[in-house]
């Protein structure tokens, strides 16, 4: 019995001593990873500094950017388009009324990590009365986001409803399809998948659209080119056949003759 509880009381300190070891270990370790921390946020701020240092250097070239396009018609309708999730979203009706687009500019809130503005610019057209629309998400530290948009003012009977204009309810439209116009002003917290939904199409603008705008609208060109030259090999090839039919129908009559 006294050598059972010898036995008892070093496997007991046995454990103690472990448990302290691994307590000071995870300690240690939970120090380091402090350390490792501290230097990311510092690391994060440097990028962010250079960050905004870049986003000022790169203002005036958009705004030359943004006078070349205005001279290629339809080019921010082309692009949008061309983009595998944007192009899905945008209705027959939006698709119109983006034909009188003239810029679109994204712009960073002074600290970077704050917020954006997304601004489309429009020349006068029969749809609104606006020349500039205008949605913001600001970021609070408490992870909340704050947006805020520009009220659209519809001209008489061009008010965009589920992806059709007042003036045209008679073409029938599935009623969930959504105008990218009523998603754009709409600030309010309704549904949170659709709100999220939202907010990733901005970030696209902000993230896709906006820094390479050519490359979408390349690759629209491209495709358009390819539908074209597809076309002419079809149209070629029946031409082709067209052309055998018709020799063998000269080989068929010379045959008779000759009987």
């Amino acid at each position: 019995m006294v050598a059972d509880k010898g036995k008892k009381q070093k496997v007991g300190e046995k454990v103690e001593n472990l448990d302290n070891g691994l307590s000071l270990s995870m300690e240690k370790l939970q120090e380091i990873q402090d350390e490792l921390e501290k230097i990311n946020e510092e690391a994060s701020d440097k990028v962010l500094e250079v960050e905004q240092k870049y986003s000022e250097i790169r203002k005036p070239i958009y705004q030359k950017r943004n006078e070349i396009i205005k001279h290629i018609p339809d080019f921010w309708l082309t692009a949008f388009s061309s983009h595998p999730v944007i192009g899905e979203l945008l209705t027959a009706e939006d698709q119109k009324i983006f034909k009188f687009l003239t810029s679109i500019e994204v712009e960073d809130s002074k600290d970077v990590k704050s917020g954006y503005t997304v601004t489309f610019s429009f020349k006068p057209n029969p749809y609104f009365e606006d020349t500039k629309l205008t949605k913001s998400y600001t970021f609070h530290e408490d992870g909340t986001t704050k947006i805020t948009a520009t009220p659209i003012k519809w001209k008489e009977g061009m008010e965009i409803h589920n992806g059709v204009t007042n003036e045209k309810k008679g073409n029938k439209r599935p009623p969930q399809e959504e105008s990218f116009f009523t998603m754009f002003v709409e600030t309010q917290q309704k549904d949170e998948e659709i709100d999220d939904m939202r907010d990733e199409v901005a970030e696209l603008f902000k993230e896709d659209i906006w820094p390479d705008p050519l490359s979408y609208f390349n690759n629209q060109i491209a495709e358009d080119e390819e539908i074209e030259d597809g076309d002419c090999e079809d149209e070629e090839s029946d031409d082709s056949q067209d052309d055998d039919k018709e020799q063998d129908g000269d080989e068929d009559g010379d045959e008779e003759d000759e009987e």
